[in-house]
């Protein structure tokens, strides 16, 4: 399929990675609407970086209810009107559950985790942007998120492992993973037109895209 002939675009990967900034330019460039994580609405985000323990259950809560409630605004008559692109995938929820909560508030987030998952249709593409944690960091630092300052290269580093190992047996959609070490896809047109070439060029279910210096 061609790119253009895809209706719902997921970009994914952990924190810092650029899947955001990726977003927006696919859904400038296909002239889609844009679905995205909204992080600065989590009146807990900032308290959780400080003291996680403390603070895991009730950041996780209000993100799944924030996701669910954006998710399930979807239809499948949507998919015949613009493409949509989100920066975000409600399946991939529990991966910052199992990083951060305890076995007792586990188990109480995935029985809503179950309860609320939405009828959303599924993607037509995934992209799945990978990073090292040490460019993770940088690339946090960089952006100057205040909720974000106290964020530990330890935390995205376990947090860039579980995606690796989620995406490793990812079979519901085709995927695009790519390496974004040498890739600046909100800056740079030839960065982007790379990206457009490979995803016109998949013959399978699954696409690696790795650019060296």
């Amino acid at each position: 399929m061609k790119l253009e002939e895809y209706r719902h675009i997921i970009i994914e990967g952990p924190i810092g990675v650029g899947k955001t900034s990726l977003a927006r330019r696919m859904a400038d460039h296909l002239r889609g609407e844009l679905l995205l994580e909204k992080p600065g609405e989590n009146p807990f985000l900032g308290k959780f970086y400080e003291d996680i323990p403390r603070y895991a259950l009730p950041t996780q809560l209000f993100f799944l209810f924030q996701r669910a409630d954006q998710l399930g605004g979807l239809s499948q008559g949507d998919m015949f009107a613009k493409p949509i692109i989100s920066d975000f995938m409600f399946d991939k929820d529990p991966l910052f559950a199992r990083l951060t909560l305890n076995d007792a508030e586990y188990d109480l987030y995935r029985k809503i985790y179950c309860h609320l998952q939405p009828k959303a249709p599924p993607p037509g593409l995934v992209i799945y942007l990978q990073a090292s944690p040490s460019t993770l960091i940088e690339r946090v630092k960089r952006r100057g998120n205040a909720f974000e300052k106290y964020i530990s290269e330890e935390y995205l580093r376990r947090l860039a492992d579980s995606y690796a190992r989620f995406f490793h047996l990812y079979e519901d959609a085709p995927l695009v993973v790519i390496n974004s070490e040498n890739l600046n896809f909100a800056d740079s047109q030839a960065d982007f037109d790379l990206l457009l070439q490979q995803i016109d060029k998949m013959r399978g279910h699954r696409e690696y895209f790795n650019r060296g210096i």
